[in-house]
This record gives C-alpha cells, sequence and structure tokens, in this order.
C-alpha cells in the first residue's frame, strides 16, 4: 500500500479545510492583538512615554505572531491552488493595500525612537496606526465579499481563470460592515492585550475602549447575522456530491439562491460558534469592567474563534464562491491539491506545527510581565 493511502482523499481535504481554518484563527489570535494594538495607540497613549509602553507591549512578539499569517498563505498556496490563484490575484489591489500597511510596522518600529524629535516620532505613530488599522478593516472587507461570491469564472477549454470585479466593488456595503466587525473585533483583542500587558493610563483608556468594542462587536456580529439571513444569498450544490472527485469545480453544477444558514438546520451543533462568538464579546466585556486581565485576554480569544468558525461553518463546503458563474465556484471536495501533497504536508505539520506552538509558548513565558513607565525609560533597557 502507497503510504498517503493510509488516510482517503476526502477526509485529507476535510483536515485541510480545518488547518486553514486553525491557521486564521491563529493569526486573529495572535497578530490580531498586535493590529488591535497599533489602531488604539493614537487613543490610548497621550504622551510619548505612554505610546511607548504601548509599543513596548507588542515590540518583542509581533514578529513572531505575524508568522501565523505566512503559514496561512503558503497553506493555501499549496493545499488550494485555484484558492490562492483567484484571491490573490482578484483582490490584487486589497492584497497591496494590506503589504503597504504591513510593510509600514516594521518599519516604524525600528525608526520611531531613531530621532528625539517629536514630530519624526508622530509620524511613525502614525504609520503604526495604518499599520493596525488597514489590515484590520480590508480582512473584514475581504470576508464580506467572499460570503457575497466573487466575481469569477473558469474557461472550460483550458481552466483560465477570469476576474471581472474592480477594487472599487470591494467596497459595498455589507463588505464594509464586515469589515467594522473585523476592526471593532480586533480592537477588542487589543484592549485586552494591554490591559494585560500594560500598566497606568495606558491600560485604564485601553480598558475603556475595549469595553466600547465588545459592545461593537455584539451589534455588529449581529446585524450581519441578520443581513446574511435575508439580505445575503448563499449558494449552494445541485449536484451530485463526489468528496473523493478530481480537483475541478466545472465538473459540478451550483446555484446561487441558497442560504448561508442551511447548515444550521442540518448540522444544529454548528451553532455553537456563532454562539460562542456572542458569549465570548459578552464575557470579555464583563471581564474589561471586572479587571480581570488574563480573562479578559482569553474570552476575547473566544469571541475570535466562535466569529471566523461562524463563516467557516455557515460556507461549508464552499470556501471561494463565484457570483458570476456558481459552477464555477470553489469547494472543499474540488479546488484541492493531490492526494500524496496534501499527505506529504500533513505530515510536516504534524511534526512542525507543535514545535512552533511550544516555541511561541516558550517565548510569551519569557516575555511574561507588565511593561509601564519605568521599564521604558530605563537607560539600561532595550525598550523600543
Amino acid at each position: 500500500m502507497i503510504l498517503h493511502e493510509l488516510i482517503d482523499y476526502d477526509i485529507l481535504r476535510l483536515i485541510w479545510w480545518l488547518l486553514l481554518g486553525v491557521l486564521l484563527i491563529g493569526f486573529a489570535a495572535t497578530d490580531g492583538f498586535d493590529l488591535g494594538v497599533g489602531t488604539l495607540l493614537p487613543f490610548v497613549a497621550k504622551t510619548d512615554t505612554e505610546r511607548r509602553v504601548a509599543i513596548n507591549t507588542i515590540g518583542p512578539v509581533w514578529e513572531g505572531n505575524q508568522v501565523w499569517l505566512i503559514l496561512g498563505g503558503g497553506a493555501i498556496f499549496a493545499a488550494w491552488p485555484p484558492l490562492y490563484a483567484v484571491s490573490f490575484s482578484g483582490f490584487y489591489l486589497a492584497m497591496f493595500a494590506i503589504l503597504m500597511a504591513l510593510i509600514l510596522r516594521p518599519v516604524a518600529f525600528k525608526y520611531r525612537s531613531k530621532r528625539e524629535s517629536a514630530r519624526w516620532r508622530s509620524n511613525w505613530d502614525i504609520a503604526l496606526f495604518i499599520g493596525g488599522f488597514v489590515p484590520s478593516l480590508i480582512f473584514g472587507v475581504a470576508v464580506g465579499n467572499v460570503l457575497q461570491g466573487v466575481p469569477f469564472r473558469f474557461d472550460p477549454a483550458d481552466m483560465r481563470i477570469f476576474y471581472e470585479g474592480t477594487f472599487f466593488g470591494l467596497l459595498n456595503p455589507y463588505a464594509l460592515l464586515c469589515g467594522l466587525l473585523s476592526v471593532a473585533m480586533l480592537v477588542l483583542h487589543g484592549a485586552a492585550w494591554l490591559v494585560l500587558k500594560a500598566s497606568g493610563p495606558v491600560a485604564e483608556r485601553a480598558r475603556s475602549y475595549g469595553s466600547l468594542a465588545a459592545l461593537a462587536v455584539l451589534v455588529l456580529f449581529a446585524l450581519g447575522g441578520i443581513f446574511l439571513a435575508i439580505g445575503v444569498s448563499g449558494y449552494s450544490i445541485t449536484s451530485e456530491i463526489n468528496p473523493t472527485g478530481p480537483s475541478n469545480p466545472l465538473f459540478k453544477t451550483a446555484t446561487h439562491d441558497g442560504s448561508w444558514l442551511a447548515n444550521y438546520s442540518t448540522y444544529s451543533w454548528m451553532l455553537i460558534a456563532p454562539i460562542l462568538g456572542f458569549a465570548g464579546a459578552a464575557a470579555a466585556l464583563v471581564a474589561l469592567r471586572a479587571k480581570w486581565e488574563v480573562a479578559a485576554l482569553l474570552f476575547s480569544k473566544l469571541s475570535i474563534f466562535g466569529i471566523i468558525s461562524t463563516v467557516g461553518l455557515s460556507m461549508f463546503p464552499f470556501i471561494l464562491p463565484s457570483s458570476l458563474e456558481p459552477n464555477s465556484s470553489l469547494t472543499v471536495w474540488d479546488a484541492s491539491s493531490s492526494h500524496s501533497t496534501l499527505f506529504t504536508m500533513l505530515v510536516v505539520t504534524v511534526i512542525f506545527l507543535p514545535i512552533i506552538l511550544a516555541y511561541t509558548a516558550w517565548v510569551y513565558k519569557v516575555l511574561w510581565g507588565k511593561v509601564d513607565e519605568k521599564t521604558v525609560t530605563d537607560k539600561s533597557g532595550h525598550a523600543y
């Protein structure tokens, strides 16, 4: 027996769909608070010293956290090639905007304190805000567009991909609503991190803004669900589903008159995802007000898990529906790499993912503790 045949093709496809979700949630749960802190920087820190306190809570860890984004992109490229081709080409300008914003962040970290000029530092603080806010918004806008369907199609003759959308077409009302939810979710996460890691006025202001962000998450998540139920048509497969069939989206037929909420009536256990999204945000709000620092961060992570899982479970088995030609929509069963490729990648993941998690846990343990004004003004230290 060939080794990769130990796991059936349909099971491997499902495992990699789950792993893609794990990587996206891992990115939002780790680098998400970095983005949230950047977005909050102008609001929670009024003086240069206070801004340095906020920056130094994420300065030592942001690079490691961003690895989850690289892992997610790599997983899409290797496990779901058509998804990578459509999303990274169709959303090119949006991806470019995210890339430029993310480039600003490390440059700002490195250059901010190279000069004592207040104007110099203020400009780099603006760059840190852009580096936090812009990706938070655009990631959510992208999810909103995926839920509505993306205007692409395959040429049946040679499987060339044609994308017929525009950048400004992505900025539709529902997508912007999802973008605001993404910003609120990550601001809540960043605020919970600052409450845990910072001290003094920075932590107190973060508690206030985090409470507002938690309320915004509850309201926006509810509105997103309502509009998804009454204003956004879902997709459904109308032909026979072959979980072990070839990776060719055109071998099925699909329609755009379904409902993204249909899965919840078929599989009631999926309701746990939106419940966790709401419960996590509500619990984070209570924890922030009660000054339960560790609990606030954990509940914020729980809300992120619930919200992102809600999107994935609502769409299953679709991973990128086509509004232009529903039959071209990408699903878990027809957009993956080969059986052997998925198996080889799974073996590598089983070996290296625990190492990454163990190293990350060790780094956070070493860097545990609060950042205060004395820490960043100590001449013998290495603060940003």
